[in-house]
């Protein structure tokens, strides 16, 4: 290992993809490329995990079995700042230009913000840190909301430093989200290829003899909306145990 590595500090990363395997990187970084490395640590990052029950807000009553539903993607919202100041620069400038509020917020919109014009729809990002806080694989997401705060301005009006709030969902494949979520059943996996007319529901109910298990199927598959389903698109239809009573 190089002498200068065992002092250099290991950067918050943003990696953008036009594909939900990461397989296509997405050109648009600072210096190209399809990552964004930050310039300072967030301070604070801070972690959603949320579960749904069956029943009124899952709560059980008389001694009832509270029944476990889906798990909600998880959510993680952490704060980016971008100083223009060349504080922390010293001697970069030597090497390359350092560059400013404004294309480090460009750089960042195109990355995780901006409808692909392949796709047409935002990217699929991966964050990597501390693997003990990310994991070893980072934080397969995608940006559901950022706030941009400018807070010092040069002469002309130009930014000197923003501090972005960003939230980013989970948004893992279908395969990797399956071994996520352990599932096991006697039944059989089923993959489907939606026809016109097609529900969600309707095709649960199918496979599993109830519609109960549409909103984990959609989490399994990645769905962001229920209706989005397209003629001719592959459906992954895990292992889940039958509710009790379901009909085969």
């Amino acid at each position: 290992m190089a002498l200068g590595n065992l002092f250099k500090l290991a950067k918050l990363t943003i990696e953008s993809y036009t594909d939900i395997q990461r397989t296509k990187p997405l050109a648009g970084g600072i210096h190209g490329g399809n990552t964004l490395e930050v310039m300072y640590n967030p301070e604070t990052l801070s972690t959603r995990h949320e579960v749904a029950f069956h029943g009124k807000k899952g709560i059980s009553t008389h001694g009832a079995q509270t029944r476990w539903s889906h798990s909600a993607a998880e959510e993680l919202e952490v704060k980016l700042v971008f100083d223009g100041t060349n504080v922390g620069y010293f001697g970069v400038q030597l090497v390359r230009p350092v560059p400013t509020v404004a294309a480090w917020i460009k750089a960042f919109l195109s990355l995780c913000y901006d409808v692909q014009s392949v796709s047409h729809e935002t990217a699929y990002l991966r964050l990597r840190w501390n693997k003990g806080v990310l994991g070893a694989d980072g934080f397969e997401c995608r940006l559901k909301s950022a706030e941009i705060q400018y807070t010092a301005f040069d002469r002309d009006g130009s930014p000197l430093r923003a501090e972005v709030t960003a939230t980013f969902i989970q948004a893992l494949d279908p395969t990797k989200n399956a071994q996520k979520l352990r599932l096991s059943s006697p039944d059989l996996t089923h993959r489907v290829v939606v026809r016109e007319g097609d529900t969600l529901p309707l095709l649960c109910q199918q496979i599993y003899g109830s519609a109960a298990h549409y909103l984990r199927v959609a989490q399994v598959n990645g769905l962001d909306d229920l209706r989005d389903l397209r003629a001719g698109q592959e459906l992954f239809f895990p292992p889940f145990d039958r509710p009790e009573g379901a009909s085969r």
